[in-house]
């Protein structure tokens, strides 16, 4: 009968060949999920930092190439020069808070789409005691002025929204 051995550990030379092995097929599998994301999708938005700079530059563009009856035919070519003078000045005053404090736009834009996801989540929450009506409860044959018959108060459109 011929006795298995147990296979001898690796070195670490080979344990570390492996985890380099297993790092380098995973960040190949990384970047083919990525370009194929990016081909059925176009690329992804950036950072909310450089969504804004994106933002800055198309409006500054646009407004560069403005060309308004309100300017006037006359000093068209001369306000045009003054609009491109202020769209550089503000571009100049802008960019630099972008670029020092990119994390503040991102930590701007979570704080928003929270203030968002509050907002409808309360105004649902309205919304369909508004659509489906109080349910009404038998009627006693208390007719006295003061009560109420109709599930509550403040179940109409009227209604308070109580965000606290």
């Amino acid at each position: 009968m011929s006795e298995e051995r147990p296979a001898p550990d690796p070195s670490p030379e080979e344990r570390a060949t492996d985890a380099d092995a297993w790092a380098t097929a995973c960040a190949e599998d990384l970047e083919a999920e990525q370009a194929r994301r990016r081909a059925a999708y176009g690329t992804p938005p950036g950072s909310a930092a450089e969504e804004l700079k994106k933002l800055v530059d198309t409006v500054a563009d646009k407004l560069s190439g403005l060309q308004s009856p309100l300017l006037g035919a006359v000093a068209g070519p001369a306000a045009q020069q003054v609009v491109r003078q202020v769209v550089q000045q503000a571009k100049a005053a802008v960019e630099p808070v972008i670029e020092r404090n990119p994390d503040v736009f991102d930590h701007l834009a979570a704080a928003g789409n929270e203030l968002l996801a509050a907002y409808r989540s309360a105004v649902q929450a309205h919304e369909h005691r508004w659509t489906t009506g109080p349910a009404r409860p038998k009627d006693d044959g208390d007719d006295r002025p003061g009560t109420r018959h109709d599930g509550g108060e403040g179940t109409g459109p009227g209604e308070r929204i109580d965000l606290d």
